[in-house]
């Protein structure tokens, strides 16, 4: 059968009700609503309050003597009698779980003679009644005591279990002596639905499928979906010819009868013939659950012919059932909580660990104990806060970063694959490194990832699961059929590493917690470092001039995300004024103690007697000798505060503004050369006069950019706010162009000349 939806997918769209299914659209086939039941009972729609049939399967007339006409339209009474009518009445009426009242034992009358049948109650999802009528076979009168007492020995057996495979194994024997059936399986369902033969009790002449595995497609998604509402289904006799429900859509609601709940409910053609293939002439499936979800099945099969339990056997299996799902659960947490409660112990020294902030975070996740103490791998590759770490055997850093990379593709906080080859095919993976990846996905792109190599194993699967179809002539058509075969088929599995298992991801989840809570501890603690050394190399106060307004603004960007802008403003000893903004390239310490540099090997030249275009020729010397990779902007004035000259010269800094008390605000005539950290650059000097009235006003690119506009938006909204203000204080533009998402620091020097 096609591939049905992975676990947490919803079941794919279904064909339309009456499509012919074959192997090409059976996991799409509306199997609840079959329009049809099994041979073996009678069904019938009632409708409430008046109890008035509805619908009623074709074979009613064979089973009970009662021609479809007769009954379809009519009181309840017309299809069981008046007297057996009236205890269905009183029992669907009094009681809301109809399911606890199971079966409603009634005796018929059939062609003048009197014969005992079981009635089972249903209410679909639609809130009709439905009302399935089985001859009654087995211990009568049938009771919960009965059922308890069937199994009550078994019962006690699973509960002295000590491990799984026993439970597995004493429920095989328990069903198959309660119910007959020549051969009992309990198969368990992997992550991804693949099923496995675990437990086995058969008739000694069978061949045994213990072990056997089978794919996910055998049980489509809508089948199983099915299995998870309706715990046992059962097929007395695999060869059965469908029974039609007259008519097919209901006549209240419009639509096709969901048979969800239906004991009676036909089966797919497909699945039957996938039976038939396998020798099957009758079968049982028992759900098993945990916590609502499909675990695995306890599946019966029968090969000498026709085989139908009785419904109080098959009440006492699936009550069965339900204590093996309970013991299962119970079993499978206590070993769970014995493997969570061990690596809660490594993850409380881990994170112990990490709360020393004097040691890097790559340092203490490979100490002792170290991440592979957490989660068993072959390697592992920390890529924290600047610092990488490696411990084991770990791919070449290229592989590292495409695994990475495809970790942050996916989207989650966490990321696995126990085959990388599948999820990056491009890459040339050296399956005894990096068969298999768990990555944890940190802010920022940072990371931690755990590799597994190939681990080679055998998997026995109950015939080939990459041919499970075959090709049949029906007359001049061929058709695909579900296999024939299901002989041992072993099949070598290669590149997959071992399955990353629910406590592995769960360890690593907690882990993620831990770090990110650490990352930002650290983080805030390095900003309020950055800030208090950035606040510290600003001047404390700028000259106050006699004839001149000098004013400065700084503010840090959103978030306390400490940028790397400067200003300085100071006086030489004949009386000039320095004006100076800058702006370093990125965040944090690093920026901030490059800025010092720059700012304090500028203020010396300046101060020596540079020029403002010479200043920035030795700056830019500096940086290239003394900082390789450190890039900067920078806007240098020297002000001759007696005749208003201005010698300037601009690093790649945005043109200050020269504004007047009329209103106007133009772009300063300076000629704009390369940053500070580009080779081979020549920086131009220019040269204007401030008029008296006339100003100033030099700023960093925070106060305009914006995200997700241009620059030049920017500056003309700077461009015409000066227009409407003149002359106006640094900290006022600010205010004017504030905004509270600002992605930089900003920073304003005005100079006025009244």
């Amino acid at each position: 059968m096609p591939t049905s939806a992975p676990e947490g997918q919803p079941v794919p769209d279904l064909v339309p009700v009456g499509t012919p299914i074959d192997l090409d659209n059976c996991a799409r086939e509306p199997i609840h609503i079959p329009g049809s039941i099994q041979p073996r009972g009678v069904l019938a729609v009632v409708r409430e309050p008046g109890f008035e049939v509805q619908q009623v399967s074709a074979n009613v007339e064979k089973l009970l003597g009662r021609p479809v006409d007769t009954v379809l339209g009519r009181h309840l009474s017309a299809l069981l009698g008046p007297d057996q009518a009236a205890r269905v009445e009183q029992t669907a009426s009094a009681f809301g779980n109809l399911a606890q009242r199971n079966p409603v034992e009634c005796v018929i009358e059939v062609a003048g003679e009197p014969r005992p049948f079981d009635v089972i109650l249903h209410r679909d999802p639609g809130g009709v009644l439905l009302v399935e009528i089985e001859i009654a076979y087995g211990e009568r009168p049938f009771s919960f005591p009965n059922t308890y007492q069937a199994v009550r020995s078994s019962v006690e057996d699973l509960n002295r279990a000590a491990t799984l495979a026993e439970l597995y194994e004493m429920a095989a024997r328990a069903v198959r002596e309660l119910t007959g059936f020549d051969r009992v399986m309990v198969y368990r369902y992997d992550a991804h639905y693949n099923g496995e033969v675990v437990a086995e009790a058969k008739r000694e002449d069978l061949n045994s499928f213990l072990g056997l595995h089978y794919p996910a497609s055998d049980i489509p998604a809508q089948a199983r979906a099915l299995y998870e509402k309706n715990w046992i289904r059962l097929i007395s006799d695999v060869d059965y010819a469908p029974v039609p429900i007259v008519p097919t859509i209901n006549p209240s609601s419009g639509a096709p009868l969901d048979l969800t709940f239906a004991t009676l409910r036909s089966v797919s053609p497909i699945h039957l013939e996938y039976l038939g293939n396998m020798g099957v002439h009758a079968s049982m499936s028992i759900s098993l659950l945990r916590h609502g979800r499909l675990w695995g099945l306890i599946a019966c099969h029968h090969y000498a012919g026709p085989h139908l339990p009785p419904f109080g056997t098959r009440a006492a299996a699936e009550f069965l059932g339900s204590t093996l799902s309970l013991r299962l659960v119970d079993r499978f947490e206590g070993d769970l909580l014995q493997k969570r409660l061990g690596a809660q112990a490594l993850l409380a020294k881990l994170t112990a660990a990490t709360a020393d902030d004097t040691e890097a975070l790559s340092t203490t996740l490979l100490g002792a104990p170290d991440l592979l103490d957490l989660v068993p791998a072959d390697g592992v590759v920390v890529d924290i806060q600047g610092d990488r770490g490696v411990r084991g055997s770990v791919p070449s850093p290229d592989i590292v970063s495409a695994v990475a990379a495809w970790a942050r593709g996916a989207g989650d906080e966490i990321a696995s694959s126990e085959c990388l080859s599948d999820e990056l095919p491009e890459l040339d993976l050296d399956s005894q490194l990096a068969a298999g990846a768990l990555v944890l996905n940190l802010p920022d792109g940072q990371s931690a990832i755990w590799f597994r190599r190939e681990v080679l194993r055998s998997v026995d699967w109950g015939g080939d699961p990459h041919n499970k179809a075959i090709a049949t002539n029906e007359g001049d058509e061929i058709r695909l059929s579900p296999r024939k075969s299901f002989d041992r088929w072993r099949e070598t599995v290669h590149r997959r590493s071992e399955p990353w298992t629910l406590t592995e991801r769960e360890s690593a989840e907690a882990l993620r917690r831990y770090l990110v809570e650490a990352m930002y501890r650290r983080t805030r603690g390095a900003l309020r470092v950055a800030e208090t050394l950035q606040r510290s190399l600003l001047p404390e106060s700028i000259p106050t001039l006699e004839s001149w307004q000098l004013s400065a603004h700084y503010e840090p960007a959103a978030g306390d995300n400490v940028g790397g802008d400067w200003y300085d403003a100071f006086e030489l000893r004949d009386g000039r004024l320095i004006v100076l903004v800058g702006d370093i390239a990125g965040h944090g310490v690093t920026a901030a103690g490059t800025m010092a540099q720059l700012r304090n090997a500028l203020r010396a030249q300046l101060f020596a007697g540079a020029a403002p275009a010479q200043a920035l020729q030795q700056l830019n010397d500096f940086c290239l000798h003394m900082m390789p990779g450190a890039f900067a902007t920078v806007i240098a004035a020297r002000v001759d505060l007696d005749s208003g000259q201005v010698e300037a010269a601009c690093a790649g800094h945005l043109i200050p503004f020269l504004t007047d008390s009329v209103g106007d605000a133009a772009p300063a005539p300076i000629q704009l050369s390369p940053p500070v950290g580009v080779r081979g650059v020549t920086y131009a000097p220019s040269a204007f006069i401030v008029e008296p009235g006339q100003g100033l006003v030099v700023y960093s690119d925070g106060l305009v950019e914006r995200r997700g506009e241009s620059i030049d938006d920017g500056l003309n909204r700077l461009a015409q706010t000066l227009s409407r203000t003149g002359n106006a204080q640094a900290s006022w533009i600010s205010t004017a162009l504030a905004t509270h998402n600002t992605q930089d620091d900003i920073t304003i020097v005005t100079l006025r000349r009244p």
